[in-house]
């Protein structure tokens, strides 16, 4: 990684997980720098202005998922509002990098929400990932705290535009930092209207004192239930714990969709339509 010169999300963000998912030939690339243009209240990476566009990067990442040996790969990125394209281009090209130098190896893009830009969108899609994700991060009340420069109906809209393409779609949850199990049951139930695929829950770890604090620790009976509730709304694959972050078990997201042992007995769940205005 050092002598590529290349990032991971699993280092920047200080995941608990980076020995396990990289044991099991799963990594998380950070492209387009390590320096994020947004200012997430709960995020470890840097906030700043960006100083990197490097177009090599794409072939770099590329070899490296060809050198480590990686199975599953995931490209997620800081967030480029800088960039005109939000740097969709450069998740495109290291899309197609890997396919030529690996194309065994799974491709997971967890792109950011390029500012509601389809355009931006359609260039990462057109390069055909394995699985699209976007993390909703949190409830829509905490938006303004967590995610002030994000909308929560924005992100919904990039994941049904990109489950209309056909794509498997993937997101991601946080919790404890003070929203109610109820809410995120509703907002379960609003990623399921627009048939979104895999949820991952994990528990909010307060990365420094200057981030937001930690409202409470969620317990694993409250973990367990909102799998079964997810589960029972229809998601393919639900991962849910404290340590449960957007990657992990990821290879995982493509090859089990609702195997026998992560079926619940439950009320069918019926999508409602008409979720967004224009």
């Amino acid at each position: 990684m050092q002598s590529k010169k290349l990032h991971t999300v699993c280092e920047e963000a200080r995941c608990p997980n980076m020995g396990e998912c990289w044991a099991a030939g799963t990594a998380t690339f950070l492209i387009l720098g390590c320096i994020c243009t947004r200012s997430c209240g709960f995020c470890a990476v840097k906030t700043g202005r960006p100083t990197e566009h490097d177009l090599d990067e794409p072939r770099r990442v590329a070899e490296a998922v060809e050198s480590m040996g990686i199975r599953h790969v995931v490209i997620t990125s800081v967030d480029r509002d800088d960039l005109r394209d939000g740097g969709s281009g450069i998740f495109a090209e290291t899309v197609r990098q890997i396919r030529v130098r690996v194309p065994t190896c799974g491709v997971e893009v967890l792109i950011p929400d390029f500012k509601g830009d389809e355009e931006a969108l359609n260039t990462v899609l057109d390069a055909d990932p394995d699985v699209l994700n976007h993390n909703v991060e949190t409830v829509p009340r905490l938006y303004r705290m967590a995610r002030p420069q994000a909308k929560f109906s924005r992100s919904l809209e990039l994941l049904a535009r990109s489950k209309r393409c056909g794509f498997l779609t993937k997101t991601g949850l946080m919790v404890g930092l003070g929203e109610e199990i109820p809410e995120v049951i509703d907002v379960m139930r609003q990623l399921r209207e627009i048939d979104c695929d895999v949820l991952t829950i994990g528990q909010y770890l307060q990365p420094t004192k200057q981030h937001l604090p930690i409202v409470r620790f969620v317990t694993p009976d409250d973990f367990r239930m909102l799998k079964e509730e997810g589960l029972g709304m229809g998601f393919k694959h639900v991962e849910s714990g404290p340590f449960v972050r957007s990657s992990y078990h990821a290879e995982r997201h493509v090859t089990q969709t609702a195997s026998d042992t992560d079926k619940v007995t439950s009320t069918p769940y019926t999508p409602v339509q008409g979720l967004f205005l224009s």
